[in-house]
């Protein structure tokens, strides 16, 4: 007996779930603070990435997914920083894929997402190559508040969940997520 995926299932729990429920707007601009300086940290990490943005400095970077938005400056620093929605960003980033599990799923296989790309491809090339080469040393990081062995312990725990995670994730390809849209 062949089980179906519950890949869909989940999906449309995921639309019934971010359609009904009402997000406060302080909740987002809170959530994509943190998000920002996670990945400021993250770039202090990265003299070069630090370096490549700063020739960027001043530049728009819009990124969409879904009902989801954030609009980043590059600062002097060669760091991001949130900016307000007005006016065109020089670069406008719309993420394609519309399941998110289809992203998790790819997130775990170091798949990309599927990205629409609009504007300045200068700055899209220096995104790309953020994406490509800059990764968090997440086990530096709690090494500082742990130490260094149970830091490493951890993160082996983790990665060992992450794996397993990856397995099963990976048992249902993506290629076979098929939504049922009926056009009536």
């Amino acid at each position: 007996m062949v089980n179906p995926s519950p890949i869909p299932f989940l999906d449309g729990l995921f639309d019934r779930v971010a359609g009904s429920l009402p997000v406060p707007d302080w909740l987002v601009a809170e959530g994509q603070h943190r998000a920002v300086l996670l990945i400021n940290h993250v770039l202090m990490q990265e003299p070069e990435a630090m370096a490549r943005l700063t020739r960027q400095q001043g530049r728009i970077i819009s990124v969409a997914w879904r009902i989801f938005s954030v609009r980043l400056q590059v600062t002097p620093a060669g760091l991001f920083d949130l900016v307000d929605a007005q006016g065109a960003a020089d670069l406008s980033l719309s993420v394609i894929e519309e399941s998110p599990l289809t992203l998790v799923q790819a997130a775990l296989t170091g798949a990309k997402p599927p990205v629409r790309i609009e504007g300045d491809v200068q700055l899209a090339a220096e995104v790309n190559w953020l994406a490509d080469h800059v990764r968090w040393d997440l086990e530096e990081d709690l090494s500082r508040l742990l130490g260094d062995g149970p830091a490493h312990a951890l993160v082996q725990a983790v990665s060992r969940l992450a794996r397993g995670v990856k397995d099963f994730v990976g048992r249902f390809p993506a290629t076979s997520i098929v939504r049922d849209k009926d056009p009536a």
